[in-house]
C-alpha cells in the first residue's frame, strides 16, 4: 500500500484539522437546538452524520495503521503513540456500512422526539379551581419538593406521569434502532455496546458492583417504613421529598439565591486555584419553554495546536434554575458547579490530538462525571455553606440547620446511590427486551421504581428521565454511579492529605495535572493516578453508612479547618472570556471585569 500523506506527521494534521471542524459544525448546531431553536435540526442532524463517518472511517484508520509500520523503524516513540492514539479512537467507531443509515434514522427520530417535548404544553390542573396551571418538568419537579398543599403536588406528580404516554410509540421505535445498530456491530445490545466504548466493560462487570452496594445498602428502606409510622402518607411518590426536606428547602432557601450564583461559582473557583485556560464560556442558566430540560456541558472548539502552540477551547453550559421559585436557587447553584466542573477538565485537556481532548470515546462517562460531581460536593458541603452561603441581610448559613436536617435525613443515606441503579437496571431491561412492547416498557418502569424507591404507589417517573431519550445519554447513567465511587475516593484522599479541600488551590493544582491528559487512559488508571488506589466501592459505602454523631463531628472539624484558611477577598481571575445569555439574547461578558459581568446579571435576574 500506499499512503496519500508524505509521512505521519501530515496525517495527523490532516486527522486534527477535519475532526476538529466536523465536531464544531455539529457542536455548534446542537447548542442551537437544544437552547430551543428547532429549525437547525436538519443540519445539526447532517453534521452528526458527517461527523459520525469521520470517526467510522475505515480508509482512514488503514492510513493510521500503514503509518505505524513506517514508524516502527524511524522509532519516533512520540509519533508513535499519537499514531496509536488514532487507531484506537477509529477502532471504537468502525462500524458494517448497513450500520450507517440506521444510526442516520435513529437521529432523525430523536431529533423530531426533542422537537415534539421541547414545544409542547406542559403543565398541571390546579386542584384548587380545575385551571390548568403551566408549568415545566423542571417546575413541577420544584413544586413537588416545596408546595405545602398535597393536593398540588399531587397534581404535578399526575401530570409527569401523563406527559411520556404520548411520545412512548416513538421511544420503543428509538430503542428499537439502537439495539438494530449495536447487533450490526457485533453486541449484545444498545447498553452492551455503550459501556464497552464508553467505559471499557461489560454489563456483567458493571453490574456485580453496582449489585453489591445494593445489597449493602437497601436496609435502609426500612428506615423509612419505620418514619412513615410518624409521617403518614411519607412513602407516596408525591409526599415524600416535601415531607423529608420541604420545610428545610424554604428555611434554606433564603441562603441559596440563584442571583449569587456568578459569586459563588466565580469565587469558589478562583479560590481552588481553577482557570479555563484563555477559553471561551457561554453560559444559559435560565429556564424556559423549549429549552432543553437539564443542565449539560459541551465543547464546541476543543484545544487544538497552531505552530506548536496551544490553540484555546470553547465551551457552553446551562442551567434550568426558575428565579423566584422556593428551592430552585439551591439546584441551580449546584447545576452551575456541577456543569463548570466539567468546562475545567476540557477547558485544561492539553492533548496534541483532538481525538482526546472531546467529551466522547476514548473519553469515559465516569471519569468525565467524576469531575463534576466533586464540585457539587465542594458547594453541597457544610464548610462551603458556611463560608459562602449568606441571606440578603449577610447572616451566615447556620449549623443548627445543617444539624436538623442532617437528622431528618441520615436514615436515608445509604440509598443514596438508589437514583442511579434505578435508571441503569431499567435501561438494562428495556434494551435487553427481545420484543419491546408498551406494556413492556410501562410495566418495567413502575418495577424498578418500586424496587428503588419503595413507594406505596406506582410510577413511572423514570420516563421522564430525559437521559433516556437521547443517543449519546442513553445506557450512560452508570457514568453517575462509578464517578459517585471515584469522588467519594478523591475527597477521602484529599481530606488525608491536606485537611481541607475549599479553596483549598493544592486542590485545583492536582487536578489540572490530570485534566491535561484529556482521554489519555482509562477512568480505572486515571482514578488510580488521582488517589493511589484501584477504584472500588469502600469509600462510597464509608460515607453513606457514617452514623449520625460521627458526620456531625467530622464537619465541625472541616470548619474549624477552614476557619484558618483567608477567604478569598482578590478579583475574581478564572481567565476565560466567560459571556451569561439567554437564548439569543446577551446578558452580560467579563469583558470589564467579572464582578461586572456579575452585577449587571444579577440586575437582570431581578427583571425576570
Amino acid at each position: 500500500m500506499t499512503s496519500k500523506y508524505s509521512n505521519g506527521t501530515k496525517l495527523l494534521d490532516f486527522l486534527n484539522t477535519t475532526y476538529s471542524r466536523l465536531h464544531t459544525a455539529y457542536e455548534n448546531a446542537f447548542w442551537i437546538s437544544y437552547m430551543g431553536d428547532h429549525s437547525v435540526d436538519k443540519k445539526m442532524n447532517e453534521a452528526q452524520a458527517k461527523r459520525d463517518n469521520f470517526r467510522s472511517n475505515e480508509k482512514f484508520k488503514v492510513e493510521v495503521e500503514f503509518h505505524l509500520k513506517k514508524i516502527g523503524v524511524q522509532k519516533n516513540k512520540e509519533l508513535k503513540k499519537r499514531l496509536e492514539n488514532w487507531n484506537h479512537f477509529f477502532s471504537l467507531y468502525q462500524i458494517p456500512k448497513i450500520a450507517a443509515p440506521i444510526r442516520d434514522r435513529v437521529s432523525k427520530l430523536e431529533s423530531d422526539l426533542m422537537k415534539k417535548v421541547t414545544t409542547r404544553k406542559e403543565g398541571y390542573f390546579n386542584p384548587e379551581n380545575g385551571a390548568f396551571t403551566e408549568a415545566s418538568r423542571n417546575k413541577m419537579r420544584v413544586i413537588m419538593r416545596t408546595n405545602p398543599t398535597e393536593a398540588t403536588r399531587q397534581a404535578c406528580f399526575e401530570a409527569l406521569e401523563k406527559l411520556p404516554l404520548d411520545n412512548l410509540d416513538d421511544y420503543i421505535e428509538i430503542i428499537k434502532g439502537r439495539n438494530e445498530f449495536a447487533k450490526a456491530l457485533g453486541y449484545e445490545d444498545f447498553y452492551d455496546y455503550k459501556i464497552h466504548i464508553d467505559e471499557g466493560m461489560t454489563k456483567d462487570q458493571l453490574f456485580s458492583i453496582f449489585d453489591k452496594i445494593y445489597e449493602k445498602t437497601k436496609y435502609a428502606f426500612e428506615n423509612i417504613r419505620q418514619l412513615e409510622r410518624d409521617k403518614p402518607g411519607l412513602r407516596k411518590p408525591w409526599n415524600f421529598s416535601y415531607m423529608m426536606t420541604g420545610d428545610f428547602t424554604k428555611e434554606e432557601d433564603p441562603y441559596f439565591q440563584f442571583e449569587n450564583v456568578l459569586d459563588y461559582w466565580g469565587r469558589s473557583f478562583s479560590a481552588l486555584g481553577i482557570d479555563f485556560q484563555g477559553g471561551k464560556v457561554t453560559l444559559d442558566l435560565i429556564d424556559r419553554k423549549g429549552k432543553y430540560d437539564n443542565g449539560f456541558c459541551h465543547y464546541p472548539v476543543v484545544i487544538t495546536y497552531k505552530n506548536g502552540k496551544i490553540v484555546p477551547a470553547t465551551c457552553n453550559f446551562t442551567s434550568n434554575a426558575v428565579p423566584g421559585q422556593v428551592g430552585s436557587g439551591i439546584q441551580g447553584i449546584h447545576t452551575v458547579f456541577h456543569e463548570a466542573g466539567h468546562a475545567a477538565d476540557r477547558l485544561n485537556s492539553i492533548q496534541r490530538d483532538v481525538c482526546l481532548n472531546t467529551e466522547y470515546p476514548p473519553a469515559t462517562v465516569s471519569w468525565s462525571e467524576t469531575h463534576s460531581m466533586f464540585m457539587d460536593t465542594i458547594s453541597s458541603s457544610i464548610e462551603w455553606k458556611m463560608r459562602y452561603a449568606k441571606d440578603a441581610d449577610g447572616n451566615q448559613y447556620p449549623f443548627d440547620l445543617f444539624e436538623r436536617k442532617l437528622k431528618a435525613i441520615h436514615p436515608l443515606l445509604p440509598l443514596d446511590m438508589m437514583n442511579v441503579h434505578f435508571v441503569m437496571d431499567f435501561e438494562r431491561q428495556i434494551y435487553e427486551c427481545k420484543n419491546l412492547t408498551k406494556e413492556f416498557v410501562l410495566n418495567t418502569a413502575r418495577k424498578v421504581n418500586k424496587k428503588y424507591f419503595d413507594h406505596s404507589e406506582d410510577s413511572i417517573s423514570i420516563l421522564d428521565v430525559p437521559h433516556i431519550y437521547s443517543w449519546e445519554s442513553s445506557a450512560y447513567y452508570h457514568g453517575y454511579g462509578l464517578a459517585d465511587l471515584g469522588v467519594s475516593q478523591w475527597r477521602e484522599y484529599f481530606f488525608k492529605k491536606y485537611g481541607y479541600i475549599v479553596d483549598n488551590p493544592k486542590i485545583g493544582k492536582e487536578m489540572k495535572n490530570v485534566w491535561k491528559y484529556g482521554s489519555l487512559y482509562t477512568s480505572g488508571k486515571f482514578i488510580k493516578m488521582a488517589t493511589g488506589k484501584a477504584l472500588s466501592a469502600d469509600a462510597f459505602i464509608r460515607d453513606v453508612t457514617k452514623p449520625l454523631d460521627k458526620i456531625i463531628k467530622d464537619a465541625k472539624v472541616k470548619i474549624a479547618r477552614l476557619e484558618k484558611v483567608p477567604v478569598y477577598k482578590k478579583l475574581i481571575k478564572l481567565n476565560g472570556q466567560i459571556t451569561v445569555v439567554h437564548g439569543k439574547k446577551k446578558i452580560a461578558d467579563n469583558k470589564k471585569s467579572f464582578e461586572d459581568m456579575e452585577r449587571r446579571y444579577k440586575n437582570w435576574l431581578k427583571t425576570l
